[in-house]
């Protein structure tokens, strides 16, 4: 069912993932440059894939233990990506000139916390289906 929690859930990690990255800066280097996701092909191509699985998963509302599995592997690919963002904010740390930290480097966070709240919801729905099916 398209109406459920999960689905508001899944549609803000996806809009976190594919929407907010045009807008919110990674980083600016030293020399004044502002660095978006779409300048780094690698990690476009992580935040699109993100947002394509929770846009899949929200048409699997039938198979919630499909739609479960496409919630934790997009939070995996999340933590991936702040991985790189914690490895390439030390490194952009340690150079001689000052370079500034963007907003951008924290969606994969904001997407973790949606994407966690929707595999709650999946596993309550999950929860109540078999607590009915037992009682018939």
């Amino acid at each position: 069912m398209l109406q459920r929690i999960q689905t508001i859930y899944l549609l803000l990690a996806a809009v976190v993932s594919g929407g907010l990255i045009f807008v919110f800066n990674l980083w600016k280097t030293s020399q004044g440059t502002v660095v978006f996701a779409q300048d780094i092909s690698y990690v476009f191509a992580a935040f699109i894939t993100s947002a394509f699985f929770s846009l899949v998963a929200i048409f699997r509302y039938k198979n919630r233990k499909s739609q479960f599995m496409l919630g934790r592997l997009n939070m995996i690919l999340n933590f991936i990506l702040l991985g790189f963002f914690v490895y390439q904010s030390l490194n952009l740390s340690g150079e001689t000139a000052v370079s500034e930290k963007g907003i951008g480097v924290l969606l994969p966070i904001i997407s973790i916390v949606f994407l966690a709240l929707a595999n709650k919801a999946i596993k309550k729905d999950e929860d109540l289906v078999k607590s009915v099916d037992r009682l018939r």
